[in-house]
């Protein structure tokens, strides 16, 4: 037994397929008994978040379901269940998921395979580490990734680095109110933000944020203009 309990469920997808999940059952499940997560600063209380499915992330993945992903590389930050990933990957797109759990990669494998899938491509996403091999991507994807204050930076420095020189970044955030600060950052680094509404019923139940649209025509005309 794993420590934790499970539940699966079919998950429709606004404006295109339903998805088999498999998910924690609630928020009070909590298996850590190596203490990975631990040394990682996740605590028992935020470490099945990853686990769950959000109403951002099914906001993000119905975005996915008709973006234009060809010839462009994709990365999804912070991806949890994986379910804008899973998209994407039936869309045949070149996806790459990353999170900070430990287990992330484990349900996301899992959640391919009861999808009749081919495995995704996944990487641990610590956004702190200078050094991840992960390569640089033409899109970034995240739902719900500006949960903390991060007065220094750390996610849009990590998405810098990920990111060609012409890029563009979409971010599902359920107003949390970190998103000025996130905004100067990327500001920083050459983007042009548009910012839509995303309110909606998600599952009959009301839905709150925004869809954050950063683009960057060139790094190196940015760098020439600062």
């Amino acid at each position: 037994m794993p420590g934790y309990q499970l539940k699966q469920e079919s998950v429709a997808v606004a404006g295109g397929d339903d998805f088999i999940i498999r998910s924690l059952l609630d928020r009070n499940q909590f298996s850590d008994p190596m203490g990975v997560a631990a040394a990682l600063g996740i605590s028992s209380a935020t470490w099945p978040i990853f686990g769950l499915l959000w109403p951002s992330g099914q906001i993000l993945a119905a975005a996915m379901m008709t973006y234009e992903l060809r010839d462009k590389r994709v990365l999804e930050i912070g991806c949890g269940l994986g379910l804008a990933s899973l998209v994407m990957h039936r869309r045949t797109a070149d996806i790459t998921a990353t999170d900070c759990h430990p287990l992330a990669g484990e349900f996301l494998s899992a959640n391919a395979l009861l999808n009749d899938l081919s495995p995704i491509k996944y990487a641990i996403g610590n956004w702190a580490d200078l050094q991840t091999g992960l390569g640089q991507f033409d899109l970034i994807v995240g739902s719900d990734v500006l949960y903390e204050r991060d007065e220094l930076g750390v996610l849009a420095g990590f998405i810098e680095r990920h990111s060609q020189d012409r890029a563009e970044v979409l971010i599902v955030d359920p107003d949390r109110g970190n998103r000025s600060r996130f905004n100067r950052h990327m500001m920083t680094n050459g983007y042009v933000l548009t910012e839509s509404r995303a309110d909606c019923l998600q599952d009959g139940v009301p839905y709150k944020g925004r869809m954050l649209h950063y683009w960057r025509e060139s790094r190196v005309q940015h760098a020439r203009l600062a």
